[in-house]
């Protein structure tokens, strides 16, 4: 499982389908593989899911509505958001429930795509240390 297994974990549960990291992330810091790579695999495959849920936006948003992947409630929540606090609002791209519909609305929105890369790694990224830094005061 592994880096890659991380990767792909946190890359689907970026996405529009269910998922989480977070539980295989904790195991694979107990298993002691290298925290560095643990945390550049899960930034990673997380941000790049979310990226996915940017160009889903930007390209094929009237599919996510009509096949309903999102439901109608938190994609008018996220565009709320999103014309309320513009950029901001991607820091909660990680939220549960709220952070897939805001990088989907972005893209539909035409945010552009290198300044959301940009807020969507840091978003991502201080996820992952939180947990890591979650994982050390439990087992210390």
């Amino acid at each position: 499982m592994g880096y890659f297994g991380l990767f792909f974990s946190s890359f689907i549960s970026a996405t529009l389908l269910p998922g989480g990291s977070e539980a295989l992330l904790v195991y694979l810091l107990n298993e002691k593989y290298t925290v560095s790579f643990l945390l550049l695999s899960a930034t990673l495959g997380n941000t790049l899911g979310s990226f996915t849920n940017y160009l889903l936006g930007k390209y094929g948003i009237t599919l996510v509505i009509k096949y309903r992947y999102i439901q109608e409630a938190s994609l008018q929540k996220a565009e709320r958001l999103f014309e309320t606090y513009g950029s901001w609002s991607l820091f909660f791209s990680w939220l549960p429930f709220i952070g897939d519909p805001l990088t989907l609305v972005a893209g539909a929105l035409k945010y552009t795509w290198w300044k959301f890369l940009g807020i969507v790694t840091c978003a991502k990224l201080t996820r992952y240390v939180v947990v890591y830094l979650g994982f050390l005061a439990v087992v210390s």
